[in-house]
């Protein structure tokens, strides 16, 4: 028996090794908002305007600004995903007997109070929630509602995939929305077999980090006052990070 499984795990295939980082150009990728708009503009300010932007989405929600937020990047030429809290909103917008409620649950508060519409909590009535998404979407207008709605679910450039929250290790990335949008469970487990590196954000970090194919940015704005940016270019992954007490920007980390 023991002979058996020997062969069997020498004969299991392993991932192939990873080659490094290596966009098509360089690029730069902006972790999970959360309505802090004073951070964003912090990023913004000393990121390159000729490299590509992209942001990972959770541009909402927790944080106080989420409509500042998001009318500044509907006006922007970046890059922006969609991420699981607009999905979410978009939930409410549609279906707010069923869908309004986890949002509300989960930082939605706070973005209907950033467009001034009140009265509405988890616990609402069904009609007190179709009633405040009606305010909403008033308070949005068509536009803006229209951009959240046409944000992509990820972005390739070289042996980059940028998603919002991770992706299935055993799929194509564009075969996939759900993982794209809330995770995998074996996204931390499994490496990838295809060749990708994958910058992600929704789950927080302590700091950015590089760990076997995954390169997480992340570091809870909206809570640490800390909104990362990669830039990565050929070979090399570096981190740029927001400082709200000194309202500054510092280099995390680099490799």
């Amino acid at each position: 028996m023991s002979r058996f499984f020997s062969r069997l795990f020498r004969s299991a295939p392993q991932a192939p090794a990873l080659a490094r980082p290596a966009p098509d150009v360089p690029l730069q990728v902006v972790g999970d908002i959360h309505g802090r708009l004073d951070l964003l503009r912090l990023i913004l300010g000393v990121c390159d305007p000729d490299l590509p932007l992209v942001c990972v989405g959770d541009y909402i929600d927790r944080g106080e600004e989420s409509a500042g937020v998001l009318r500044l990047l509907a006006q922007s030429p970046h890059l922006c995903l969609m991420g699981n809290h607009e999905e979410m909103l978009l939930n409410f917008l549609d279906t707010p007997e069923s869908g309004g409620a986890r949002w509300l649950r989960h930082g939605g508060l706070q973005t209907l109070a950033s467009f001034g519409v009140a009265g509405a909590t988890a616990t609402s009535a069904p009609a007190t929630l179709v009633a405040a998404s009606a305010a909403l979407r008033r308070a949005m207008g068509d536009d803006l509602i229209g951009w959240v709605r046409a944000l992509p679910l990820f972005h390739l450039s070289g042996n980059i995939a940028v998603v919002h929250a991770g992706a299935d290790p055993a799929r194509p990335i564009d075969g996939q929305r759900n993982a794209l949008l809330w995770g995998h469970p074996d996204f931390t487990r499994t490496p990838r077999r295809d060749g990708l590196w994958v910058v992600h954000g929704h789950s927080v970090v302590m700091q950015p980090g590089i760990a076997d194919g995954r390169i997480a940015i992340d570091t809870g704005a909206y809570a640490t006052g800390q909104l990362t940016m990669a830039r990565i270019a050929a070979g090399t992954v570096r981190f740029v990070s927001t400082d709200s007490v000194t309202g500054t920007v510092r280099q995390a980390e680099a490799r």
